[in-house]
């Protein structure tokens, strides 16, 4: 415990530049442990990048096909057995359920690995906390994301969303998009209180800096309508009217925006263009459909009406953007409904925070070679909701 005191003391005293050298020291002094490194995952999810000073040494690490990947992927410690009796330990990075990287070190023995595994798991989630909290004063760990430099949309895109996956006793989340590093306007953005949850699926319209700048202030209309503590009809109702007065007309967002009971799993929705819904319960997979009602925008003072759903424990939400449900093959044919029910129910036993990524590896099998020509947006969402002892 004295040993998970200390490295917890120098990773929270750290200079936000100087925590992978804190945890470096306080591993090396504390627990005898050999090449400390840290990797993030880059926004495609497709590698782990080192954390160092530009330019980087070090090699990416796969996502898929890595020892670190397989910590990342589980989100769980992997030991890898080395020679000369040492072990590689690695130790999934993640704040909440939002998974950032994974912090890599090597013990002299696998009893020491095994002895001190838990308290070194503790020891990289205090890592994550801190990695999120030095973001504010550093790009060191923006940096180590991005195996390519971003479109200055995509850079907009990317500061706007509030993660990539969420962790709480009534659900889990996950959400990926593509092209990661060249995005136009597809968005997601959630929120939680003590019993409720917030989720917008968005379908931006446009390309470039001005399909990011119409939903950056998409977003961030519907953000203060509900830090105002207005329902999601008039959340919808003022982002319109913002929209609205900027772009006349011009320019237009379609949302899905859903309100959660965490208690009853009763939601508000809010249907206002193409993203769509699909539901897994039971082994089925179906889609789920609204009233639709007019993109933000579109009108002047368009009213939005809230319609009723209810997710049950055990049932798998998936948004997609048109960009998903709407891609072509080579040869022309649609996606469609029938192939997305497919790889849901194909997914069905990974986690929520992997099946985005695992739905897209499909998307780009069925959009062969061809450069996307639109972003391409799926969230998955695991309901268990709340038992009436909580």
């Amino acid at each position: 415990m004295k040993r998970f005191v200390a490295a917890e003391r120098a990773l929270r005293t750290a200079a936000p530049h100087e925590l992978l050298d804190a945890a470096r020291s306080v591993l090396v002094e504390q627990y005898g442990a050999e090449e400390v490194e840290l990797f993030m995952a880059d926004y495609g999810l497709t590698v782990l990048q080192p954390v160092s000073v530009l330019p980087h040494t070090l090699k990416p690490v796969s996502v898929h096909n890595s020892p670190a990947g397989r910590a990342f992927g589980s989100q769980r410690p992997y030991r890898e057995e080395g020679h000369g009796g040492r072990t590689r330990l690695h130790l999934p990075v993640s704040v909440r359920g939002d998974r950032l990287g994974v912090l890599s070190l090597t013990l002299s023995g696998s009893e020491a690995a095994r002895q001190w595994e838990s308290e070194l798991a503790e020891i990289a989630d205090v890592l994550g906390h801190e990695v999120v909290v030095a973001e504010r004063d550093t790009d060191l760990y923006l940096q180590a994301r991005r195996k390519d430099r971003l479109t200055l949309a995509a850079e907009m895109q990317w500061q706007l969303l509030p993660g990539r996956s969420c962790s709480r006793p009534e659900y889990d989340l996950g959400a990926q998009l593509e092209p990661a590093y060249g995005i136009f306007g597809d968005n997601f953005d959630w929120s939680a209180t003590a019993d409720h949850l917030t989720l917008y699926v968005t379908n931006g319209m446009g390309e470039g800096i001005e399909a990011s700048l119409l939903t950056n202030l998409a977003i961030n209309a519907l953000r203060n309508a509900r830090r105002a503590g207005i329902p999601i009809a008039d959340q919808a109702a003022l982002a319109d009217q913002a929209l609205y007065a900027h772009y006349q007309g011009r320019c237009y967002l379609s949302v899905l925006m859903f309100d959660f009971d965490l208690m009853t799993g009763r939601a508000q929705v809010v249907d206002a263009g193409s993203p769509q819904l699909l539901r897994l319960r039971g082994g089925a997979v179906e889609r789920v459909t609204f009233d639709a009602q007019l993109p933000l925008g579109m009108f002047e003072e368009t009213d939005y009406v809230a319609q009723d759903f209810h997710a049950e424990p055990g049932d798998r939400l998936v948004f997609v953007s048109d960009g998903v449900h709407a891609v072509s093959s080579p040869r022309g044919e649609t996606y469609g409904d029938a192939a997305l029910a497919r790889a849901i129910h194909s997914t069905r036993l990974l986690p929520a925070a992997e099946v985005p990524r695992a739905l897209l590896r499909e998307l780009t099998g069925h959009r062969g070679e061809a450069a996307p020509d639109d972003d391409a947006l799926i969230v998955c969402l695991d309901w268990r909701g709340r038992g009436p002892g909580r």
